[in-house]
């Protein structure tokens, strides 16, 4: 099987991740932060660092490359969502521009590493167009998922249209609603994450009748989150391979939908990292190529 970045499923063979080590510096520097962006409560820099640590070591043992984004002091504590700030394709990285405007930052400092490493870059997303990458998901190598929401606007959908449509790639808008508003941390990959080629985690409440409709005729069997468990994170789930993922601790109802469709669990401890920044494991990474 080829290697692709067209996929969130496959085995990953190369990710990227942005640990609080680097990008929070010490409790001094979180405490200022946590509530202006919405965090349910101020997270512990020492706890947070050895968590992140204990889920690269799970990542790692799987045979993934771990490789870090250097860290930056203009960066702030959401930077280590590092999924958000970039898309990669087969053609090289979009970096996208960020729908909450205290990350600004984070694609710019993405791309000095990819350009380090050198690692092409296709395009941008350019204000006014806003674009965040967990509001971007693969549906096959050539159907790309892009949500419509408060952090990622039509001009932004318009703009990765432009880019990714003349190299063959469709890309299927999908509606987000309101929820909880434009403050709240909501992307598509809230309630949308692939397990295999024929399996997902789904929070349906919150989808569209028409892309659910759409995963159904493309044959996705859909694992149905709870709602007490959405409000846990139980539908952000990442996929090293297929039926193979982890996710975060505390979460027994979809952790036994999923082992019962055959997958391979893998939890981690993520109370600092995942759950008062309300942000998973998909969220925590930005894989790169799969096999």
């Amino acid at each position: 099987m080829k290697e692709t970045c067209h996929s969130e499923w496959r085995s990953i063979k190369t990710l990227y991740m942005a640990s609080p080590k680097d990008f929070w510096v010490n409790q001094e520097s979180v405490a200022p932060q946590w509530k202006s962006i919405r965090y349910l409560a101020e997270p512990n820099y020492h706890r947070a660092v050895l968590e992140h640590q204990a889920l690269v070591d799970k990542i790692e043992n799987h045979g993934v490359k771990v490789t870090y984004f250097e860290g930056s002091t203009h960066a702030g504590l959401d930077a280590i969502y590092c999924r958000d700030a970039s898309l990669f394709t087969d053609h090289g990285v979009v970096l996208c521009r960020m729908g909450k405007s205290t990350r600004d930052s984070e694609p710019s400092m993405q791309e000095r590493t990819f350009r380090d490493q050198g690692i092409s870059v296709l395009g941008a997303i350019t204000a006014p167009g806003t674009l965040e990458g967990g509001d971007v998901a693969w549906l096959d190598e050539q159907t790309l998922a892009v949500a419509h929401g408060y952090r990622t606007n039509e001009v932004g959908f318009r703009q990765l249209q432009d880019l990714l449509s003349p190299l063959g790639i469709s890309l299927v808008q999908v509606s987000l609603p309101h929820y909880k508003g434009s403050g709240d941390v909501f992307h598509l990959m809230s309630i949308f994450s692939p397990i295999a080629r024929d399996l997902a985690v789904v929070y349906s409440p919150l989808m569209p009748v028409k892309f659910r409709q759409l995963l159904l005729a493309k044959g996705f069997k859909l694992i149905e989150v709870s709602d007490q468990e959405f409000e846990t994170m139980g539908c952000n789930v990442l996929a090293l391979a297929p039926r193979k993922c982890v996710m975060l601790a505390g979460n027994p109802r979809t952790k036994s939908a999923l082992e019962s469709a055959g997958c391979k669990v893998i939890e981690y401890e993520g109370h600092n990292i995942s759950f008062l920044g309300s942000g998973g494991p998909t969220c925590l990474t930005r894989p790169a190529i799969r096999n």
